[in-house]
């Protein structure tokens, strides 16, 4: 045996070059029945701080037994409670220098060992492959002290040829693993940096006529499909034949000159609605490989992007891989779920945000239905902190590693139907050796266009690309004649990329609470053709669970490993939360992008919605009709069911509508009257059960009737008593003109709250600022509300009076060190038996920024039962905000106080309810307290958030476990709330739901429960 050959130093972990030895060509990854083990499971590990480590542990007789046991697939910075290091964040920076191709010294590194035995009869096998679907960032292979090679790109696949090191009996692989190597420069991704062989390691024994690689190219047109097949063999498979038994399809190939195209039909065509899939088995008389086939054709005419001849509108989401124990090693169990997850929220589309996923992650997306965007392994965006000097996307030592990129890319994954197009990577800058991999794939896969963001030109992809792109400057994208000016373009490029489809690659920052304005994106796609929607940044936030010191467990993000350089919780921006709980983010974008649409029409053109006799159902489905579903409808008083039914619905076709008539609704006299329609499945999918929710509509068929005016019995006011002057009215006691005591139970306030603790949009500075906004460039919201003193208001009294039956406090509420100030005039009475608060609200002249909310804070000290949930008629389920309410619904809802709150990974505002009508304390199940809310003089409701904490108390906290403990509920009662907008990473609040500082009244009447 001879001993391991090594490469002198360490010189090829600097090397941009993709791979050495005996590294076989990319090809699909085909379920075959050709023998293969896999190698997945305990391996022998060692960590080294450098790579400076001898290579003598490849050899087969070397002494690991003193080494540890690591499972592959893993990452080991996950394994051993960080005796192996710890995962590092960053978005943007690189964790090294940025000294291309360089690396530093200290390089973490991996050697993995294990034995194998060699099945029986592999020694007749022709080829013996080794095949790693994914190693972070660069790793060397050795068989039985034999170097097989060593390669690089982590989401990639490589295989290596080691027939010649393998023996019959015991066998011995020998991987190294680098951190950090040229290829961490174009692997600068917005996610975990974790090292390790994290996906499958598998043994294949190559059959002698045997099936190298297939290609099976669909296409549909008009009820008939067409096959054009790509066989890659030897002349000693032949002949090969293809099976399509559902389609009664049979060739025989007698050699590879035979291999032609083919027609198939009828068939059902494949799309992200209805994925129909046909089984095709390529067969010699050594191998048999299984293909699903799904018939549909990808062009692009003029400027729609369509998919079996119809334009389609992507409902995406940006998908990472990422598990917050087991990070990006892929579970399919999981991703099955997750998918099925996607589904039931109305997702139909996937960019595989980027780089190639699990290679069965497309199984299931071919299987469940996704339009999916597969993106190359590849992201170089450190070099902006250099000003892009140096940036390999346009380096010619690096060409051959951005065109190895892209083929492992495609050539993986070529017979997914789910993949309908391309993309080169992510935020990478421009240059030639992006237009190269750009044209390779235009020579190899004339079916599916191309995609990069970064090409702002259009210089050598398809569609026109852009990420957070505001509303109005999407609008005008889509807009025909539009010169307004595009990024980056000369008139004439901005002219030669509106004759193209339009896509945002990423939009609508899904970090923390939020985003906002979902809706208004939406409603381009529907009146401006060339936009075909897009995809949200992201669907999962990153958290990586772990515990502090007492082992309170949390999930962590950036800096939470005492990372040099980190880019904090910017890794938590997704609408799935780490333990898998959908945000209400997800349920506004399921309302906002319903294929389903509902208007309420009326026979008699002079009458409005609210006397509408009919539904008008439109069905905004790619191609499926609305066969599958079911149309219900039912009533509710007051948020109280008093009748339900079935709607005798057409089928509607796709892009069709039809009117339904609505039943006869009972209208109650002395309570709202809310009409629900519902779009529900009927029957079960492989993603939902029969009966789930797939879009609805509601319509207040309330009977007209005018709130009288609330009656101002005339005061005698005078001075109240002294401050140690108590009064009661029905369930409220003062002291010195402050509320001490309500329904029996110790109370505080109201106090003046116009402060929310701060959302990660309004912590962010990204995005545009509207001329009419009250926001700054570049300085968020967060930072004025602190420079204002929000969040640190105190009151000064200016008056207390009373009046029999009622007390008025005059306050001035101001911060330290600011000027500005807020009248404040509460006003309690005693009105039909029950008590009834009065707030209005009026600002100083000089405030110069938006508010986050104008409200009032009750403290309710925790007294024998503290309160612990409530029940309200209102809005709900879910939290909701002025930009985000497509998702609430009126009705009657509870829940108990610790429900009321969404615990993202950094505390911040959370659980307003919106549109208040009547709100009831729970303390052990039991009412303690009720509150009925009345609109203002303008009809605008009130909302409410009730918490064990304060906005202060929350803003203070980093994460959820650094929450003080709580001693109080904290009811908060807003007259209004600022929006949420997206601009930790895209456009500020709109406008018209910005909170300018303004007056306002809150008008309550309170009574026991």
């Amino acid at each position: 045996m001879s001993s391991p050959r090594t490469t002198p130093g360490t010189a090829y972990v600097t090397d941009p070059a993709p791979g050495h030895g005996a590294l076989r060509p990319a090809r699909s990854w085909l379920h075959t029945d050709a023998p293969s083990l896999s190698l997945n499971g305990p391996w022998r590990f060692r960590l080294s701080p450098t790579a400076h480590v001898p290579a003598d542990f490849a050899a087969a007789t070397y002494d690991d037994s003193g080494w540890d046991s690591l499972p592959v697939p893993s990452h080991w910075v996950l394994q051993g409670d960080g005796a192996y290091g710890r995962p590092i964040y960053t978005n943007v920076q690189f964790p090294f220098p940025i000294d291309p191709p360089h690396v530093p010294d200290e390089n973490p590194t991996g050697d993995y060992r294990r034995h194998f035995a060699l099945p029986e009869g592999w020694e007749q096998a022709e080829r013996i492959v080794l095949r790693f679907d994914g190693v972070e960032s660069l790793f060397r292979v050795w068989v039985n002290g034999e170097e097989a090679g060593g390669a690089s790109g982590s989401r990639l696949a490589h295989e290596f040829d080691v027939t010649g090191s393998v023996r019959p009996g015991d066998n011995v692989v020998a991987v190294r693993v680098h951190q950090w190597s040229a290829a961490s420069y174009v692997e600068d991704q917005d996610q975990w940096w974790l090292p390790g062989i994290f996906r499958d390691v598998t043994l294949h024994a190559r059959p002698a006529g045997g099936i190298e690689d297939v290609w099976l190219r669909t296409g549909y047109d008009d009820g008939r499909g067409t096959i054009d097949p790509e066989v890659t063999a030897g002349p000693a498979a032949f002949p090969v034949t293809l099976r399509v038994p559902e389609l009664g399809i049979e060739q025989v190939w007698a050699g590879p000159e035979d291999v032609a195209p083919l027609t198939a039909g009828p068939v059902q065509p494949w799309t992200a609605e209805r994925p129909r899939l046909y089984e095709a088995t390529v067969s010699s008389a050594a191998e048999t490989v299984t293909v699903r086939l799904g018939f549909r054709t990808v062009e692009i005419r003029g400027d729609r992007f369509l998919v079996n001849g119809r334009r389609v509108v992507f409902h995406g989401m940006n998908r990472h891989e990422t598990h917050p124990e087991r990070g990006r090693v892929f579970d399919e169990e999981h991703a099955r779920a997750d998918l099925a997850r996607m589904k039931r929220f109305n997702v139909n589309a996937i960019r595989t945000s980027h780089y190639p996923p699990h290679p069965r992650l497309l199984d299931l997306a071919d299987e469940l239905g996704f339009w999916v965007v597969l993106e190359c392994d590849l992201e170089t965006h450190g070099f902006d902190a250099v000003g892009w000097a140096g940036n390999p996307s346009d380096d010619p030592a690096w060409r051959e590693a951005y065109l190895d990129r892209i083929r492992r890319t495609v050539e993986r994954d070529k017979n997914h139907p789910s993949i309908v197009m391309w993309s080169l990577g992510n935020e990478a800058g421009t240059g030639a050796n992006l237009a190269a991999m750009s044209a390779w794939v235009h020579a190899r896969d004339t079916g599916r266009p191309v995609h990069y963001e970064g090409d702002h030109t259009g210089a050598y992809t398809d569609v026109y690309s852009r990420m957070y792109a505001s509303v109005p400057e999407a609008e005008q994208i889509g807009t025909d004649g539009s010169r307004a000016p595009l990024l980056g373009c000369t008139p004439a490029q901005g002219a030669h990329q509106r004759t193209k489809p339009f896509l945002l690659c990423e939009y609508a920052h899904a970090m923390g609470n939020g985003p906002g304005a979902l809706d208004q994106y939406e409603a381009l796609v529907h009146t401006h053709p060339r936009l075909h929607g897009g995809f949200v940044w992201e669907w999962r936030d990153h958290g990586i669970a772990t515990t502090t010191a007492d082992g309170t467990p949390y999930f962590a993000y950036g800096g939470d490993f005492g990372e040099v350089v980190h880019d904090g919780n910017f890794v938590m921006d997704g609408m799935v939360l780490s333990n898998d709980v959908p945000t209400p983010s997800l349920h506004e974008f399921k309302a906002v992008v319903q294929p389903v649409r509902f208007s309420f029409a009326t026979a008699d053109t002079s009458g409005g919605s609210d006397s509408a006799d009919a539904v008008e159902i439109t069905n905004l489905r790619h191609s499926a009709d609305t066969s599958d579903l079911r149309f219900r409808w039912r009533v509710e008083h007051d948020g109280v069911p008093v009748a339900e039914g079935e709607l005798t619905a057409p089928v509607v076709p796709a892009g069709a509508s039809a009117r339904v008539p609505l039943p006869e609704v009972p209208v109650a006299e002395d309570a709202e009257t809310w009409l629900t329609v519902e779009a529900v499945l009927a029957a079960a999918t492989a993603w939902a059960g029969a009966g789930h929710e797939v879009a609805t509509a509601q319509l207040d068929r309330t009977a007209a009737r005018r709130e009288a005016p609330p009656v101002r019995t005339p005061r005698h006011w005078r001075p109240a008593e002294g401050a140690e002057g108590t009064l009661t009215l029905g369930i409220a006691e003062f002291a010195g003109g402050s509320l001490v005591r309500l329904a029996g139970r110790p109370v505080t306030g109201p106090k003046l709250e116009l402060f929310r603790a701060p959302t990660d949009n309004d912590e962010g500075t990204s995005g545009e600022v509207e001329e009419s906004d009250a926001s700054l460039a570049g300085v968020s919201n967060a930072e004025l509300w602190r420079r204002d003193g929000l969040d640190r208001l105190t009151t000064r009294r200016i008056s207390v009076e009373s009046a029999p039956g009622a007390l008025r406090t005059v306050d001035r509420v101001s911060a330290a060190n600011s000027g500005l100030w807020v009248a404040v005039e509460s006003t309690w009475s005693l009105e039909d038996g029950e008590v009834e608060l009065r707030v209005e609200t009026a600002p100083s002249r000089g405030w110069s920024t938006v508010w986050p909310r104008i409200g009032i804070r009750f403290e309710l000290p925790d007294d024998g039962a503290p309160v612990d949930g409530a029940e309200w008629f209102g809005t709900g389920p879910l939290e909701s905000y002025p930009d985000s309410m497509r998702a609430a619904r009126t009705g009657r809802f509870a829940a108990g106080i610790g429900e009321l709150s969404v615990e993202y990974a950094r505390p911040q505002e959370t659980g307003h309810r919106s549109q208040l009508r009547e709100l009831t304390l729970t303390a052990g199940g039991t009412g303690v307290l009720h509150v009925t809310a009345h609109p203002d003089a303008r009809g605008r409701r009130p909302g409410f958030s009730l918490s064990r904490h304060t906005p202060q108390q929350i803003a203070r906290a980093a994460h959820p476990f650094e929450l003080p403990a709580s001693s109080a509920a904290h009811l908060i009662v807003d007259a209004a709330q600022h929006g949420l907008g997206s601009r930790a990473c895209g456009p500020d609040v709109w406008p018209e739901f910005a909170l300018r500082p303004e007056a306002r009244t809150i008008r309550l009447r309170l009574r026991s429960a």
